[in-house]
């Protein structure tokens, strides 16, 4: 259930077998499916929402941010990080 506005709604979805199986012995699947959500919500690209594709809008904010700013690799985890000009000294 999706709480909008202070209202809960039932949202469906549908699954594989084996992930219906999987999920059996899960005590309270209804609050493991929303927490689960919110998780993989909170790590969506704030730019394309997820989508994985920039539209012409998004690709110039991204190019006019990209002016001051770089992807880089961290040191401690290896994953990309954003990293600003300013920020260097």
């Amino acid at each position: 259930m999706a709480t909008l506005g202070g209202k809960q709604q039932i949202v469906t979805f549908k699954a594989e077998e084996a992930l219906v199986e999987a999920m059996e012995d899960i005590p309270n699947r209804s609050e493991f499916i929303r927490s689960a959500i919110l998780a993989a919500l909170d790590g969506v690209c704030p730019l394309c929402h997820g989508t994985g594709v920039l539209n012409t809008h998004q690709q110039r904010h991204w190019e006019e941010f990209s002016r001051t700013h770089s992807v880089e690799r961290c040191d401690e985890c290896d994953e990309g990080k954003l990293v600003c000009v300013a920020d260097r000294g």
